[in-house]
């Protein structure tokens, strides 16, 4: 069993402290800890169920499945009109990626080699997607300044942009998925050799194939109680800001979103250590491109569903300078094709900054 799975203990203890009407710090922090092993469950029967049904199929399980806790929680925080704690895990999830989970793994790494080496192709052709994204999620606020509006501030939780900036935003999302789905295609289909980096498998790593079974109803199980738990720490989101000093903001970008993807970011540092770098680039800065061209648009068009009002795509100052650095940063280190220990350093340097700003935010 995988380690990662002892912290269920967490799961009935968050539910327990719910009914109980524990502090609301108590409650948010186990919540955010059952959440870890319910997307690793869901992590692992994905991956079992890509094993089984081929790479066409696998992949869009994948996609399907890759990033649902996150839109698992953002969901329930649409429902609660938490639309700006919505887009600051958006934008946290981006830039964890990029600077904090391929700077872990670039240190990991490094740590023992001269250098390691990747696949330009495969890391350029998704860094190129995450510039589009840049490109598509900047220009709604663009819009928005242009026309005489102002951006959203860090401490509000709703702002009203008026019909034009909504249905702008409506159609930015229709985009984002139509090349989102092209890019599917480029990668599981038209050019997979490129972006199958983990052909060869090494015997110490294969483990036992669950069957198609076992792997759905665990999938299910797994569903259930990252749904269940996301409600238990949206619930107590903005409570916990207020009791322990933070922002909504700030727990939105750092810690909700590293809690939507903790499984994931274990294991591309993990990949990384074995010196499997083009799995560990694929994970950070394709996961990047998830958020940005997948996650986000589904989100934006989930909220002319629910909620008390549809989620314009115009996020606030601090997002959109992380957002920008994060993307450039991307680009720039995917060039050569190879990375070292102090590559990764640099990344995790600017993510601190990043977070010592967003906390005096």
């Amino acid at each position: 069993m995988r380690p990662v799975y002892y912290l269920g203990i967490f799961i009935p203890a968050a539910v327990v402290l719910e009914l109980l009407g524990a502090p609301a710090p108590a409650v948010f922090g186990t919540a955010a800890l059952g959440v870890v092993p319910t997307a690793a469950l869901m992590g692992q029967a994905t991956e079992q169920l890509a094993a089984r049904t081929g790479p066409g199929i696998g992949g869009f399980l994948n996609v399907t499945f890759g990033n649902a806790p996150e839109l698992i929680i953002a969901f329930f925080a649409l429902v609660a009109g938490l639309q700006e704690v919505v887009k600051a895990s958006l934008i946290g999830s981006i830039i964890g990626n990029v600077l904090l989970v391929l700077g872990a793994s670039m240190f990991v790494g490094g740590l023992r080699r001269d250098k390691q080496t990747f696949s330009r192709t495969a890391a350029n052709a998704q860094a190129a997607m995450l510039l589009l994204a840049l490109a598509a999620l900047v220009l709604p606020a663009i819009f928005q300044l242009v026309n005489g509006g102002g951006l959203p501030g860090v401490s509000e939780e709703r702002v009203n942009f008026g019909t034009d900036v909504e249905r702008l935003s409506f159609g930015v999302a229709i985009i984002l998925l139509i090349s989102y789905a092209a890019g599917l295609y480029f990668s599981l289909k038209s050019h997979k050799a490129v972006f199958n980096p983990y052909v060869e498998e090494d015997e110490e790593s294969k483990e036992e194939h669950w069957t198609i079974r076992k792997s759905v109803i665990l999938l299910a199980i797994a569903g259930v109680l990252v749904g269940v738990m996301s409600e238990v720490l949206v619930g107590s989101i903005t409570e916990t800001a207020e009791l322990i000093g933070l922002s909504e903001f700030f727990i939105g970008v750092f810690i909700v979103a590293i809690v939507g993807n903790a499984a994931e970011h274990w294991v591309a540092v993990l990949v990384a250590a074995k010196d499997k770098m083009d799995l560990a680039v694929n994970i950070a800065i394709g996961s990047s491109a998830q958020v940005a061209l997948f996650v986000a648009p589904v989100l934006v068009l989930v909220s002319f569903l629910v909620g008390p009002e549809p989620m314009a795509l115009v996020f606030n100052g601090y997002e959109l300078g992380a957002l920008l650095f994060a993307v450039l940063i991307a680009n720039l280190v995917t060039q050569e094709g190879e990375s070292n220990w102090f590559e990764g350093v640099q990344l995790l340097s600017l993510y601190a900054v990043l977070g010592l700003v967003f906390y005096f935010a």
